[in-house]
């Protein structure tokens, strides 16, 4: 597909744009692994669909508002990318475009500031935390008012209690012998709505001979930023964490979207006097799955009954970073029955904060996910992303736990199920 983008008035990143869209063949591989296309079975809502769509917002043939209403219904879960033969990096084009976009387009004053509410929230634990618990603590009593989607969708998917975070020590020892120093990224909801995934996943890393820095000075990924189109907040983020994370010999995330965001910094960072530094740390990045596969995997003591796992694959760990195995072997290794769910490649629905978004597409996708969860006769749910965690528990009734918390489960000794 040839272009007639104006890359010289849209500087690094009409590069990166007229790249992927010239890459497309408008085969259709990407149709039925699409979440919107098989939820609406409209064109325009698949991955070609947009990036014809976007082609033609960049030559300046159709109106950015025209085309927003099917960007925004883009839950950016790059399914297609595993799905594509020509190897069009649709992550990278959806990324970039919302943020050139971003400044361009009108937003409604709700609209605009439930984003502002988000973007100044979710990020900052310290701020999430009192506004999380005033909600949970609320949701009985707002639960049957009619209230507005922007309202009803976050409070739905609150839990009724908020656990406490323990505070964090600054080194974790490695048992053994030290096989690397990494350090850990907390997160930002993560650390308000399920705590124990970060305990669970320092402790996995130290029985497994890592030794782990707490970097107090980090900041959230920046992901959330990212994908909203706000450039700057993005980049305020990821530089504290380009700056926390320079002494140690790895990042480890233990959520999919972190990883896939910091990943993505040299993207943030394209022409810009960081962008080196950027593209060191994102190389440094590995999910905690991945690294304990590659030091070599100390399994705990296998479980007191047969425990049948569905694994759950979070979109930006099989697809942006294309992660499969790694978790698989983990759990095998720990003598767990690992069962395969039917359309592992569609979207739950979390998508980031889509859900809140997109709230009717998001429960679709959260109910046919769970469906299919289920259908695999496990006892319990398996995955390796909060949002997607969160989401699953919403429709699902048979527990959900993150990789790292059921490890440590099985390194203590105790019953998943209990």
């Amino acid at each position: 597909m040839q272009h007639q983008i104006p890359i010289e008035k849209l500087g690094k990143e009409g590069e990166v744009m007229a790249h992927a869209i010239e890459a497309c063949v408008h085969c259709g591989f990407c149709l039925p692994t699409c979440p919107t296309y098989v939820v609406l079975q409209e064109e325009m809502d698949s991955p070609r669909g947009r990036i014809f769509l976007m082609k033609e917002v960049l030559e300046g043939n159709l109106k950015l508002e025209e085309a927003l209403p099917y960007l925004d219904r883009c839950l950016a879960c790059q399914a297609c990318v595993t799905a594509c033969p020509s190897g069009v990096p649709y992550g990278e084009l959806i990324a970039t475009f919302r943020l050139w976009s971003e400044e361009k387009r009108h937003r409604f004053p709700l609209e605009r500031v439930f984003r502002l509410g988000l973007l100044r929230t979710l990020p900052y634990p310290e701020r999430f935390r009192p506004l999380a618990k005033l909600g949970a603590g609320l949701k009985p009593l707002l639960k049957p008012l009619p209230l507005p989607k922007p309202l009803k969708a976050p409070l739905a998917l609150l839990p009724d209690r908020l656990p406490e975070e323990a505070p964090y020590g600054e080194v974790y020892p490695a048992k053994g012998e030290r096989k690397a120093r990494v350090g850990i990224l907390l997160g930002c909801a993560q650390r308000v709505l399920r705590p124990s995934i970060n305990q669970a996943t320092i402790q996995v890393l130290q029985e497994n001979g890592v030794e782990v820095v707490a970097v107090p000075e980090q900041a959230c990924c920046g992901a959330l930023n990212l994908h909203a189109g706000d450039k700057e907040g993005a980049q305020a983020l990821a530089r504290k964490n380009l700056k926390a994370f320079r002494d140690v010999d790895y990042v480890v995330t233990n959520a999919a979207g972190c990883g896939s965001g910091m990943k993505e910094y040299p993207l943030l960072f394209l022409g810009e006097p960081e962008e080196e530094e950027a593209q060191a740390l994102a190389a440094k990045v590995k999910d905690l799955s991945v690294l304990l596969d590659e030091l070599g995997f100390t399994p705990p003591p296998p479980p007191r009954r047969p425990l049948r796992v569905a694994y759950h694959d979070a979109c930006h760990l099989a697809h942006a970073q294309g992660v499969r195995e790694a978790p698989r072997r983990l759990l095998q290794a720990a003598g767990l029955e690992v069962l395969e769910p039917r359309e592992w490649e569609l979207c739950c629905g979390s998508a980031g904060t889509y859900n809140l978004f997109q709230p009717e597409i998001a429960e679709a996708l959260g109910k046919r996910k769970a469906e299919n969860l289920k259908a695999t006769g496990a006892d319990l749910v398996a995955t390796g992303n909060i949002g997607c965690l969160t989401q699953i528990q919403a429709y699902l009734d048979l527990p959900v736990l993150h990789t790292a918390e059921l490890l440590a489960l099985l390194y203590e000794g105790k019953d998943p199920l209990a």
